[in-house]
Formats: C-alpha cells, sequence, structure tokens
C-alpha cells in the first residue's frame, strides 16, 4: 500500500481485515517495524478520536509522531494554482507538503467538506493536493467527500459481531441540528458493498448520497420497514447531495428509539462518534448492550495500525 486515500487504495479488502484482527490480538509484535520513523498529523478541523487513535497505533508500531494543527500552529494554505498570494494565506502547498514530506515518512491529513461548492468539495482538492506534491505516502484521516479509517473500523466491528456470513447492514440518516458532511455515510455505503453485505440505506426524500456511494445499496424511504430484520443498524446525519449542504429536515421520528430496534434482528446499533443523546439516538439504545459504539471506537485504532503496517512494510521493501 502506497498511500491511503479512499477503498479504491486497498488491494485485498478481506486480507487486509484479517491482518486488522491478527494485529488487534497482539498490537505490540510489530513495535520494531516504525523504529527511527515518524509520521506527521495534520489537522485542519478538530478531532478526539482520530488524533488520539492515530497516535496510539503509532505508538504500537514504535513510530514517532508530530502533530500539526493549521490555522492555530501553521500558516494558511494556499491550494489553487496561478494565483497572486496577496491576502491571508502564506504558504502555498506545493512547498508545504514537499517540505513536510521530506521530514517524514508517512503524512496523515483531516481536511473537512465546507459544504458550500459541491465540485470543490467533492474534487478532494486538499487530498489530491498532498498526494500530487507530498514525498511521503498519504493517509487520509476524513476528508471532504469520505473517512475510510472510520469505514474500516466500522468493518471490523461488524466482523467480530456479526453471526451470519453476510449480514443485513442499514445505514440510517438521523436528524441533526446542523448540517454535516455525507463523508462517513459515503464511505460505509462504498465499504458494505465491497465486502458484499445486504446493505439497506434509509432517509427521507431529499438526502440520497451520490451515485457512486449508493452504488447497489437498497435506498428505501421508509425507516421501520429498512429496520426489520437487520443486524447491523448505523446512524449518521448527512446534509443534503443533490442540494448541496442544504439541512431540509431535523425530523425527530427518525431518531433511533428502543422500539425501532426491536424491528431488527436482535440488532446491533453503530455510530462513528460524536453522537447527539436523545437527537441522534436514544439513550436507552445507546447504553443498551445492543450497542456497539465503544468497541467500535476502539477499533479506529486498530483499523490505522493496520493501515499503518501495510504502508511502513512498503516502505521497508
Amino acid at each position: 500500500m502506497n498511500s491511503f486515500l479512499s477503498i479504491k487504495d486497498i488491494e485485498n479488502l478481506p486480507a487486509l481485515v484479517k491482518d486488522a484482527l491478527e494485529i488487534k490480538k497482539n498490537p505490540h509484535v510489530y513495535t520494531d517495524l516504525g523504529r527511527q520513523r515518524s509520521m506527521c498529523l495534520i489537522f485542519l478541523n478538530p478531532s478526539l478520536r482520530t488524533r488520539l487513535s492515530s497516535q496510539k497505533a503509532a505508538f504500537n508500531l514504535g513510530l514517532n509522531t508530530a502533530v500539526l494543527d493549521v490555522g492555530s500552529q501553521g500558516w494558511r494554505l494556499e491550494f489553487e494554482d496561478g494565483v497572486v498570494m496577496d491576502g491571508d494565506k502564506a504558504e502555498h502547498m506545493k512547498e508545504a507538503a514537499a517540505v513536510i514530506g521530506s521530514y517524514f515518512d508517512v503524512v496523515a491529513i483531516r481536511a473537512f467538506a465546507k459544504l458550500e461548492d459541491r465540485a470543490e468539495d467533492y474534487s478532494e482538492q486538499v487530498m489530491e493536493s498532498f498526494k500530487k506534491y507530498c514525498p511521503a505516502p498519504v493517509i487520509n484521516m476524513e476528508s471532504s467527500t469520505g473517512h475510510p479509517l472510520q469505514a474500516l473500523a466500522d468493518l471490523i466491528t461488524i466482523e467480530e459481531h456479526k453471526t451470519v456470513e453476510k449480514p443485513k447492514v442499514v445505514l440510517t440518516w438521523a436528524p441533526h441540528p446542523k448540517a454535516l458532511p455525507q463523508a462517513v455515510a459515503n464511505s460505509f455505503s462504498r465499504w458494505m458493498q465491497e465486502a458484499e453485505f445486504d446493505l439497506t440505506i434509509t432517509h427521507p426524500e431529499g438526502y440520497e448520497l451520490v451515485d457512486e456511494a449508493i452504488g447497489n445499496a437498497k435506498v428505501e424511504y421508509d425507516q421501520q420497514k429498512a429496520f426489520k430484520g437487520a443486524d447491523f443498524i448505523y446512524a449518521k446525519n448527512w446534509s443534503s447531495y443533490s442540494d448541496y449542504g442544504k439541512v431540509f429536515s431535523t425530523d425527530p421520528s427518525w431518531m433511533v428509539t428502543s422500539k425501532k430496534m426491536s424491528l431488527t434482528n436482535n440488532g446491533k446499533f453503530m455510530h462513528c462518534l460524536p453522537v447527539r443523546r436523545n437527537v441522534i439516538v436514544e439513550d436507552a439504545v445507546l447504553d443498551s448492550d445492543q450497542s456497539l459504539v465503544i468497541p467500535q471506537a476502539s477499533n479506529r485504532v486498530t483499523s490505522m495500525q493496520a493501515v499503518l503496517k501495510n504502508i511502513l512494510e512498503g516502505l521497508t521493501k
């Protein structure tokens, strides 16, 4: 693996998941792999799980880390070519990415969608610029349109808890007080389909994801119908793709409740966190034995460690 920007960078998904599950059994078995190597974690947006899980994964591999919060600790960066840089952006991505990549063996980046211009967000300008100008392997810690590390952690979690080979998985939209990107939903849908699970996406009309993310998944506008017989319920909010970044509904009836979970096949509840209690999901579900949110969050260390292991192995060849 040279870089990890999306599922397209994975040659063999079952092998990666198997590798991750083996790593989880003994997180320190590859401690020498990262010895005398280093990784820079670049955050253009806030983080809790991503920051800490990435540092812990690096620690488990003997890899030193440095963290850069762009904005509070670095110059504002320019991404456009041919611009006259006489404004508030002091450094161009061409120089910044090249310099950072010369300092570190691996570079990981987190950059959210602005939800203002769909074409700009879906061009993945930040990730693609780093990939182009950074000489070191690049890892996506969440971009405008995807969150592959989260999706890998989700897949690991399902593999650990599934009771049938091809479980029914439901990705359900849930209400939220503000507009959120489609990144987590996009990646989850793509990874579940790549794993050949039975995926249903349920949401109010107007919240359809980009066609590439929907793929062959079933789209169901009746949430309760979608929940019937499900093995896993994954709740997430996202704003509109078609009327980009807009919030059409905060309908509280879409919150995940115990009553709805009773429609499932003793289904497990998943969410990437942070989660707004009694908005996205009621306390009774989140605090029940059906909830996998903590094991799911713990697997963020495992997913990053599996990706880093594969990248570091490539560097030693």
